[in-house]
């Protein structure tokens, strides 16, 4: 999974075809929940690059996308939102699963 680094990154990555960035911090213990099936999601769904961006270093990204909770998902498509699991509740495996499934392609 690649990582944010700039904001300048961000909209470059969204602006890419089939992008899947995760909201996430290191404090976060749900965040830390979905760590492990992460790796699997990316290579069952190989289509999308998957961005992980860091609550706490990005705060301004997240206001203005309104991402308050995490872990969260927001899903572009050459600069196109397509889909978005934005909450504070833990996310269960096949809750992202149905989530990407659903994703407008």
């Amino acid at each position: 999974m690649e990582q944010l680094k700039t904001e300048e990154q961000f909209q470059e990555w969204r602006n890419k075809e089939k992008v899947i960035m995760l909201f996430s911090a290191d404090w976060c213990p749900d965040c830390r929940f979905i760590e492990p099936f992460l790796p699997e999601l990316e290579e069952k769904y190989s289509e999308y690059n998957f961005v992980y961006i860091d609550r706490d270093d990005f705060l301004d990204i997240c206001i203005e996308n309104g991402v308050l909770g995490i872990p969260s998902f927001l899903a572009f498509h050459q600069g196109e939102e397509i889909g978005r699991f934005v909450s504070k509740q833990r996310k269960k495996r096949d809750q992202i699963e149905a989530f990407i499934d659903g994703l407008e392609k």
